[in-house]
Formats: structure tokens, sequence, C-alpha cells
């Protein structure tokens, strides 16, 4: 990674999402660096206009701006592959925000080539993830890349130090004098929401009602469940109740379905890599109700040994993208395995949305390995012979046989 030598850095290209912090670190680049800015601004899915960040991007005087739609490229070429996986953080954490980093440093990088400027720069602060998300995956697509961190660098160290700069600097900020701005941090794409700070900083605090924004709670959710069919190839989901979509598509609708069912609510304390514990909430319908399905659909058509395979690794894989390394050689050995274990990941899967809870409550394959005359508590018409059972569990338990006749008391 390339070291920062101010006096040679005249373009910087900054991620930059119109709202507070970043329109402040556009400027602060722009007087500390005397360099022009590109600001880089991107749609994945966070639910609100991104276009109103290209009139706070002129106002200061930034000439060229890129603001683009990149919800399919997130949802089909990150998202999708990462729940292939089933990738879990600590059990709980579905990843939304550190699947969106790797995109965004992926064209932050590539505007920059565009334009040959000499620097990146984000707004994530000195104490998070997303820092060394960013520049993890910048660094993996361009190893000469400068990174330019503010936070790290200045002494604007509050909420109330970057107002007063903001004010100074006749920097327009929508919600500066909103009594009803939200006390929360937030982050927003297709995935999920995320919300950090507040009263969240104490985690025995539970999290207020009116926090959450895509979901109803549990109780308030209809009393009547609502039935969805989820159509697979190859592990990804391409129709919903018959009608074919697009991966971006189709989160937006389970979105919309799960978020009206009280689906995907989170109250969790992880482990950053950066080291500290941190409390944050999370709603993710889509996700919640993908993961359920598609492990519905695995169940029904993947090998035994391959599932169990896949549960093995996927703590490393889901801690593989937490920890900032999409752009890996490990990461692309894991997706390799991944992605040929769902070659007849294929057929359809019913669920059902209650309360907050999704379940699967139905699955069928062209390519499935659930073999009913096998199975069946009825006559198999000889299909199995139950006598070879009794030689299996005669040879698995000789290890244990050969121990106790030894006298090893294996109770203990």
């Amino acid at each position: 990674m390339a070291q920062l030598d101010p006096k040679t850095i005249n373009k910087i290209v900054l991620a930059y999402s119109g709202g507070l912090d970043t329109s402040i670190i556009a400027r602060w680049l722009q007087e500390t660096y005397d360099a022009e800015v590109i600001t880089f601004t991107a749609d994945i899915g966070q639910g609100e206009e991104v276009e109103p960040a290209r009139a706070k991007a002129e106002a200061m005087g930034i000439k060229h701006i890129h603001i683009e739609d990149l919800r399919e490229e997130f949802a089909r070429d990150y998202v999708f592959p990462m729940f292939r996986a089933n990738a879990i953080y600590e059990g709980e954490y579905l990843l939304g925000t550190s699947i969106a980093r790797p995109l965004i440093a992926k064209r932050l990088v590539e505007i920059a080539k565009e334009h040959n400027a000499d620097a990146i720069s984000h707004g994530a602060t000195g104490k998070g993830n997303d820092q060394v998300r960013f520049e993890l995956g910048a660094v993996a697509l361009s190893p000469d890349v400068v990174t330019i961190a503010p936070w790290r660098e200045w002494d604007l160290s509050s909420r109330e130090s970057l107002m007063e700069y903001a004010k100074e600097h006749n920097i327009a900020i929508d919600y500066a004098g909103n009594k009803k701005k939200s006390p929360y941090s937030m982050d927003a794409n297709l995935l999920h929401i995320s919300y950090e700070g507040g009263i969240l900083e104490d985690p025995y605090a539970e999290a207020e009602d009116d926090m959450w924004r895509w979901s109803v709670s549990p109780e308030a959710a209809p009393d009547e469940a609502q039935y969805l069919e989820l159509e697979y190839e190859k592990g990804d989901i391409v129709a919903i109740d018959g009608e074919a979509l697009k991966p971006y598509e189709v989160m937006i609708k389970l979105n919309e379905m799960g978020g009206k069912h009280g689906i995907g609510r989170l109250d969790i304390v992880e482990n950053r890599y950066v080291g500290m514990k941190s409390r944050g909430c999370y709603e993710t319908p889509a996700g919640t109700i993908m993961l359920k399905a598609h492990r519905g659909i695995e169940s029904l058509t993947l090998d035994r040994e391959a599932a169990h395979l896949k549960d093995e690794l996927m703590p490393r894989y889901a801690k593989t993208i937490y920890n900032g390394y999409w752009f890996s050689p490990e990461r692309m050995m894991l997706q390799a395995l991944i992605d040929k274990s769902q070659e007849y990941v294929n057929g359809t899967v019913r669920l059902k949305l209650y309360k907050g809870a999704v379940s699967v409550v139905g699955r069928k394959s062209d390519d499935s390995l659930f073999d009913e005359k096998i199975a069946t508590f009825e006559d198999d018409a000889g299909a199995y012979d139950q006598k070879d059972a009794e030689g299996f569990i005669r040879l698995n338990g000789l290890r244990l046989a050969i121990e106790a006749s030894r006298g090893r008391d294996l109770s203990k």
C-alpha cells in the first residue's frame, strides 16, 4: 500500500453519501490537500434518493460527480453468492454492511483510474470495521492505491465539532436543525439497515420500538399468516410465487413481505475486527427469509457430507467477509467450492411468514435426494434391508467396545 505524501495529492475520489460526515470530508479534503475532489455515490438499495447528493456536491464546487445505480450488481455478484454459503457471522449477523463494502471499494478504485486520481477517501471512523473493508478491498484491486481516512487525521472528534465545522464553512446539512433526526448511526442497503449509537451504547437498554424503519413489531404484525413460494436455480432465487425476478427485485419484494410480518429484527453484541465489542441492531427481512429458504432447498438436494462440509467452512467464509477479505485468494477458493455444491440446488421452497417468524412448510425438486421408497415407515418392498443396520452399528461401535474392554470409563 502506497504511503501518503500530501504534496503529490492533486485529485481525490471520495465515497460520498451527501450526509453530514462526507459533506464535511469533501470540504476538508479540498482545504487540507488543496486538491480536486471527485465524488462517488452508490445506490445499493438504501431506500433513499441519491440524486440530492449531486446538488450538495455541486454547491461545494465539485465538477466530477458520479452517481450510480449498483443494486443489481450488488445483489447478483455479492449478496447472492454469499447466501449460497448460508453465511452468518457469530451465529446471528447476516453481514449486511460487510458485503456492501467490497463493491464500493471496487468502484472507488475504478473511478480513480478513470480520472487518473492520486488517492481515494472514505468516511469510515478509526474505530470501526468499514475502514478495514474499504482499504483492504482497494489495495487488493490496486496495490499502489493511496487512501485518505479523515477520521484518522483530523481533530473533529464529536458530532458538535462537525456541526460547527459545517456552520463555519457554509455546508448545507438538511437535518442540521431537525430535532426529529434519528439519534442512531444508520447504514442501509438492499440486504439490511443497521443501527448503532444513542441508547444502544448501553447493551442492557432495549431498543426503542420507533427506531425500526423497515419492519413492524411482531406483536403488530398481521394475525393471518402469508404463504409464498421461492424457486431456485443453482442455489439462487429466480422467482417468487411464479414471477421471474432479477436478484435485486427478489430482495426488494422479500424485504416488503418480511417487514410486513415483523421478520428480520436482530439485537446483538458483536466482535469487531479491530478488537472491540460493539452493540448493534439490524433489520434484515429479505436475508432472514433467504437463509431459511436456502437451507430448506439444500436439505432436499445436497448430499449429506457436502452439506456438512459447507457448514464446517461457513464460519470461516463469514469471518473472511466480515473482516474485509472479499477480494482474497481464500474467499475465491471457498467460493469455488460453494458454487460447485450448488449445481443441483434447484427446486421450490414453500414458506410461511407469521408474527416475526419464517418457517419452511414444503420443498420439492426434480433433483431431490429424498427417496420415499427408502424413507417410508410403511412397507418399502425391500428397498432397504433393516438387518444391514446391525453390522453398521457393530463396526461403528467397535472402537468404543475396545476402550471399554480396557477399563476406560467413557462416562466421565
